[in-house]
């Protein structure tokens, strides 16, 4: 009888949208090394992503939150008594580069810029590359001359995600719809709201718009829906599971997002995207990689942009620019464009 290969960890416990195209890997494991079971690590908070994956075997969960660092100590001993053959840490900080480096695994992978890398067994460059995606720099982990193609991240909804985004669009009259995730979790990042009071007076009346976000973005699109007056126009946020927000956007004629976590969702479907970029730029490699992918940015050059990989709390030079400065005619121009294919 033929022995199963020692499992692999896969650890990534930073936000949403790095959890998502972390199942890049997830995708790579299960085409080339199919027999290799996978547990995953993640941050209390994300673990749905991943709870009816089927190249997942496991699930494991770091509360961040509540006994922050006993819980890691924990999870240090749950690793070295599993006895995976290989651990690899998709992030660049200390904590996870200690769960890597002492785990006990014959082969203990990660960035060089890991403060525990010289721990590593192996390590691979992270550098921001224009047009390299994080996708290629994460499989590099795995398979460091790897020159292929992106292999996208995918998520997969149960049959219970599916029905409540159907029952979300009956609930709202059938027919065509558009979504829209209107906020981040950085300023610089989030198209403004006066910008999506726009779109909104603009999008033709025959589409019904969903506004899609956690618990924490329901107010945000409250007032977007109040201030909006559209009818057919319907707050969402806080209402669906991530992967039920996901069902809904593969629906789509189209979804507005930001340069966050939603992008990677629709990523992860293959879910038609029109990604804004206010603050950050296509170039730093997170970029959407669904089939329909577009990206709407300032369409002249902005000396100050991009002010930063991530974003910031408040535009640094107070003008925010980068996002006032792009009209909606550019967004309903991928309307346009995805409508006629």
């Amino acid at each position: 009888m033929p022995t199963t290969p020692p499992a692999v960890l896969l650890i990534q416990t930073a936000f949403i949208g790095d959890v998502i195209l972390a199942t890049a890997l997830l995708e790579y494991l299960h085409r080339t090394e199919p027999e290799t079971p996978v547990d995953f690590l993640v941050r209390k908070g994300n673990e749905g992503l991943l709870r009816v994956h089927p190249h997942v075997r496991q699930v494991l969960v770091w509360d961040k939150k509540q006994d922050k660092y006993r819980g890691l100590l924990r999870l240090l001993g749950q690793i070295r008594r599993t006895g995976y053959g290989r651990v690899v840490t998709l992030q660049r900080f200390a904590s996870t580069g200690l769960l890597t480096a002492f785990s006990g695994a014959p082969e203990r992978v990660g960035f060089d810029k890991n403060p525990l890398a010289r721990f590593f067994t192996r390590t691979a460059p992270h550098v921001i590359e224009d047009g390299v995606h994080e996708v290629m720099r994460n499989l590099r982990l795995l398979a460091p001359g790897y020159q292929g193609p992106v292999v996208p991240p995918r998520l997969y909804p149960s049959a219970t995600d599916e029905q409540a985004a159907a029952e979300a669009v009956a609930a709202a009259g059938g027919g065509p719809y558009i979504c829209i995730a209107p906020t981040s979790v950085w300023f610089t990042k989030q198209f403004p709201e006066e910008q999506w009071l726009k779109l909104l007076a603009a999008l033709p009346p025959e589409y019904r718009v969903f506004l899609l976000g956690g618990p924490p973005d329901t107010e945000a699109c409250q007032r977007l829906l109040e201030l909006s007056g559209r009818p057919g126009l319907v707050n969402l946020s806080g209402r669906l599971s991530l992967l039920a927000s996901a069902a809904l956007m593969r629906g789509a004629v189209l979804n507005y997002v930001n340069d966050s976590a939603p992008m990677h969702l629709c990523s992860a479907v293959g879910a038609p995207v029109c990604a804004v970029y206010c603050s950050t730029v296509p170039a730093f490699g997170f970029g959407p990689l669904s089939p329909f992918s577009r990206i709407v940015e300032i369409e002249g050059p902005l000396p100050c942009r991009p002010c930063g990989l991530h974003g910031h709390a408040a535009c640094p030079l107070g003008h925010f620019r980068c996002a006032h400065d792009i009209r909606t005619e550019q967004l309903l121009a991928v309307l346009g464009e995805v409508v006629r294919l």
